[in-house]
Formats: C-alpha cells, structure tokens, sequence
C-alpha cells in the first residue's frame, strides 16, 4: 500500500495510458504533483509490467516530445520497488511559462489541462489568455549570454565524474541557447569563466562591523562554485563538545546536511537575471545565506515551506539534478525543516534569507553545547576523587596525596570550578568541597 491517497497533488495510474500527457500538464499548470504507475485508485502497489527502465525512458520522451513550451527541469522520473513489485514516480513541478499545453493541439481549451482536487479540467480560454499574458518573459534560458565565447571544461567534467554520456548535442540538451541559436544566461552561468562573483565571509562577532575573512569562490561554473562553498562550510562546522559522565557526547555546530541543502537551493533557485549571487555569511553565532529573488507570486509562503517545487531555473535545476547535488525535486526544504523550525527562514519582496543558529534552540534534539571542548585529567580525576572521600581535604593535603606543589592544586581546583565540575560551600577555612557533576568513578588512587 502507497502511502498517499488521491487528491490534488497526486494520480494513480494502474498502467501508463494515453491520458498521460494530460495529467502532467495539469500539475504543470497547476501546484505541481505526482503521477503514480503501477497504482490502483485504492493505492494498493501492483507494480509494472515489462522493464522498468524502458518505460522511464518512454515516459520522459512523452513528456519532452509532447508538451510544449519546454519543461526541462520541470519533472523527474523515479522507479521505485516494494517488496517484488516496481512502481514509477512522476514527480512534475508547477511550471513558470504557464500555460503548458499538448504540442499537437495547440494553446486551446482541448489542449490545456489544470489540475482541481482528484481530476483534471480543461483550462477556459479566458485562464489560457491571462497565464499567457503573466508568462514569465526575462526567464534566464532567453537571455542571451553576454559573453559568447565560453568553454565547458568544468561542466563536462562533473558530468564525466558521474558517468554521463558526452555528445554534441549535449550543450543543446542543457539548453543553453537562446532561439536563435546563442549562448544564453544559462550557459554563461555554467561556463568556465564568468564574472559572477560568489563570496563567503566571516565576522568575528554577531555584526557586519568586524570582518575577518572574505573569500570568492566565484568567476567559474556555478557547478564548481557551489562546490567550492560546500567545501568551505564544511570545513568551519566545528565541532562543540559536551560531558556527560561517563560519556563524552560530541555535536557539530550546525547540522551540515540542512546547510548543504540551503546552499544549494539559494545557488540553483536564485535570481540571476542581475548577476548577483547568493551570499554566504558566518557570524560568531550563525550561519546566514541570502539569495535573491523572494518566493514566487504563484506560491504561498507556506506552500514554499510544504516543499512545493517551483524552480525559477528549471534548466540549472536540471544540471543539479543530474550532478546528484539536488536529490528529488522538493525534498530540500523539508530536509532543512527536520533539524530547524519555521523561523529559520525569512521573506522579502527581493531575496530570501535562511539563518542557522548556533545555539541549542535550534537543533530538535535540544542538546546543550559548551563551545569550549572539556578535557579531564588524570589529575582532574584523583582531586576529584579525594572531594568525594573527605569534602574537607585540604589544598596541602591534596599537595602532599598527588606529589604536585600547592600551586598546581590550585590551578586545577580553579579548572574544575570554571567548568562547573566542583563547588566550594561555606569558608575557605570551614567550608566543604562538593562534586556538582557526575565523573568517573573508576581512578584509582596513588
């Protein structure tokens, strides 16, 4: 049994049908969605016929045969297996030059398809007229590059790294050209050099006022920019330790995997229309990453937080894709939502912002940290070991027990009380030692 149900944003289909192509321009013109083959209505898993494979391949060349204007970077196709059964996944994302019609018959009523509750209806021509008029028209893939002189050393690389095929047609494939038949904004993006400078900085406090470091990872492929950032946000995860006795519980600073996914949302769904890049900002107490471009009108803040796909880019989108750093169209956002709430991100009418706390509030396992990593000695062990026997040893007494001087009794009493390891109650000369947190009560004494 799947499980979903049949609703708004997702189809079962016992077998791949002739009304397919109708059911994906539906979500296209819609909020996105999922078509499921190899359901039945009731979602009980009954698998496929045939090979997988063969019918994924079938599937995506409907989808880019029969549908018009392009959706490269708009869906993906998943074979996916329950116990001997396999059952394919159409996940489709709400499209950005709507309306998304069938190629043989036209911008029409009979041949645009919007998706409402569990069925499909042909779009009016009154909707038709007024998607069409609000078509996004400055999308990247129709600007052309202001460089046309590029290479791809760097793209067809990763591509190779992945095993994917490298033909001629493979810049083409990518859609990296304008109609008439030049480098667009895209294939600028993804070129080996370009201007787009992409920086990280840091600040040794919670403001902008002291900065200490600042690096550009950009004047490359985006490709290897976001690379290059992931890197470097990997290597400042530093990592905060905390005691609790008899373990020793280590945690990262920020959960890596939420970041990455952050990172890669602001580079693959920022505005570039600009040339302006995300920024990437760390702070004593923080994490920040702003792209630009706010959400789109046709998606609601909480539809965005839902992990509703509506990429601005769909074309760089499908590079990410094909790179494995985007794993399924959607998930990014709600990997960020299991570890870190709501409120890590913020609106506005011209950029995006994600924030990652440093502090324990932010992590769901609500772990407390101490910044400063907590070594105990051997030393530390046997002082602490003597407070427990007698709560009224001296700092002689323990000079003369651990062979040390009274000056290194000292030293290490005042570690164990910075740290909240021990207390003194009452006088110097009255008062008594206590042990305020758990140790190892395995050390021996000398």
């Amino acid at each position: 049994m799947l499980n979903a149900i049949e609703d708004y944003r997702n189809e079962f289909k016992v077998k791949l049908t002739n009304k397919f192509e109708e059911e994906v321009v539906a979500f296209l013109n819609a909020k996105g969605g999922n078509v499921f083959i190899g359901i039945a209505d009731n979602g009980n898993i009954v698998g496929i016929d045939g090979d997988a494979d063969l019918l994924q391949r079938t599937i995506k060349d409907r989808i880019k045969d029969k549908i018009m204007p392009s959706t490269l970077g708009l869906y993906e196709v998943i074979v996916h297996e329950s116990g001997n059964k396999k059952y394919i996944q159409v996940i489709v994302a709400r499209g950005n030059e709507r309306p998304y019609y069938l190629k043989d018959l036209g911008m029409t009523p009979e041949g645009c398809f919007i998706r409402i509750g569990s069925s499909i209806q042909n779009m009016p021509n009154e909707l038709i007229v007024n998607e069409f008029s609000k078509r996004t028209r400055n999308s990247i893939k129709n600007i052309v590059s202001p460089e046309q002189n590029l290479s791809f050393s760097q793209l067809k690389i990763y591509y190779e790294e992945k095993g994917k095929i490298i033909n001629k047609n493979f810049l083409k494939q990518l859609g990296l050209f304008t109609e008439d038949g030049k480098y667009n904004l895209n294939a600028y993006l993804l070129s080996d050099n370009n201007t787009i400078s992409v920086r990280f900085g840091k600040y040794s406090g919670t403001s902008v006022d002291n900065l200490i470091e600042c690096e550009d990872f950009g004047n490359c492929s985006i490709i290897k920019a976001t690379n290059n950032i992931l890197d470097k946000i990997k290597n400042e995860n530093k990592t905060f330790t905390k005691i609790e006795y008899p373990e020793r519980k280590e945690i990262k600073m920020y959960d890596y995997d939420a970041v990455r996914e952050a990172v890669i949302n602001a580079m693959a769904h920022n505005d570039w229309t600009n040339l302006f890049a995300p920024k990437f900002e760390i702070f004593s107490d923080r994490l920040v990453i702003s792209s630009y471009g706010g959400i789109q009108d046709s998606v609601t803040q909480d539809e965005f937080l839902e992990g509703f796909s509506t990429p601005k880019n769909p074309e760089l989108m499908k590079v990410f894709y094909d790179l494995d750093l985007v794993e399924q169209m959607g998930t990014g956002i709600i990997k960020i939502l299991k570890v870190y709430d709501r409120s890590s991100f913020e609106f506005f009418p011209n950029f995006i912002r994600v924030t990652f706390k440093f502090n324990k509030n932010n992590f769901i396992n609500k772990e407390v940290i101490e910044e400063e990593p907590l070594y105990i000695s051997t030393t530390h062990g046997y002082i602490i070991k003597l407070m427990e026997e007698n709560p009224r040893i001296t700092q002689k007494e323990l000079s003369n027990i651990l062979g040390i001087t009274i000056r290194g009794v000292q030293k290490n009493i005042k570690y164990l009380i910075d740290n909240k390891i021990i207390k003194r109650d009452g006088s110097d000369r009255g008062g008594t030692w206590k042990v305020i947190k758990e140790v190892d009560n395995t050390v021996k004494l000398p």
